[in-house]
């Protein structure tokens, strides 16, 4: 189990070292017009600002996506992609993407956070935590692009290691209040969007920079609903990609 825990991690960090190397700043919860200059999760991957000719616009990354009907859920398990968090260097990163949430208010006990406070990007509420117990209940870690999402358009016609990458880049991943994420569940934008509207710039174009970074493509419904929040903020810079 080692062995085996040691190659997926070498899988993951092979698939995405800017997600390694960028796990460690927090997300910040910003309004749109200030979302298009700044994501300091990205800051290792050079995201530029508008006005550089080298800046991906998450709309233009949008309409480069396959527009395809929604494949059949048969065959979807979560263990298709992953079996648990993986650890990555010596701490799940499950931790470690709570840790880059909180950023300098974490408080940590060797790998786990055990307090800390942040301002929650789905409800916009500022959370703070006393003990890791309430950190377990509050809050979960989404897949943005939600994991049966992602395997009804595209994903279970890649390989595992594909599928992997999708379930462990940290692109993917947000700390988040556990209420809203059960409410998503596995809904995309068409059905389900962050009711903290100056989040859903952002939101929606971590999606789209998702999609596009492991060619998975967007149902008709899904594109004309992050179209339409993207016409909110044209210059939203696509992620990662």
């Amino acid at each position: 189990m080692v062995l085996a825990g040691v190659a997926g991690v070498s899988i993951w960090l092979i698939l995405n070292p800017a997600s390694y190397e960028a796990i460690f700043s927090s997300v910040e919860n910003l309004g749109a017009e200030q979302a298009a200059a700044s994501d300091e999760m990205y800051e290792a991957e050079a995201i530029t600002v508008p006005g550089d000719a080298s800046v991906k616009l998450a709309v233009d990354v949008l309409s480069e996506l396959e527009v395809k009907g929604r494949a059949p859920k048969t065959g979807y398990s979560r263990e298709e992609f992953y079996n648990g968090w993986p650890t990555v260097d010596g701490c799940s990163l499950r931790q470690r993407i709570i840790k880059r949430e909180f950023g300098t208010t974490a408080v940590l006990d060797g790998c786990n956070v055990t307090a800390g406070e942040y301002d929650e990007p789905y409800t916009g509420a500022h959370k703070a935590f006393t003990t890791r117990e309430e950190i377990s209940k509050g809050i979960q870690i989404d897949h943005v692009v939600a994991l049966s999402d992602a395997w009804q358009k595209g994903a279970q016609y890649k390989d595992k290691d594909t599928r992997y990458a999708i379930a462990t880049d940290a692109l993917n991943l947000l700390a988040v209040d556990a209420a809203a994420n059960e409410k998503k569940s596995d809904g995309d934008a068409a059905t389900w969007l962050p009711s903290n509207k100056k989040f859903r710039c952002q939101y929606v174009a971590r999606q789209v920079s998702v999609k596009y970074k492991y060619g998975l493509w967007v149902t008709e419904a899904e594109k004309e609903a992050i179209s339409k929040v993207l016409l909110n903020c044209p210059n939203e810079p696509a992620l990662g990609v």
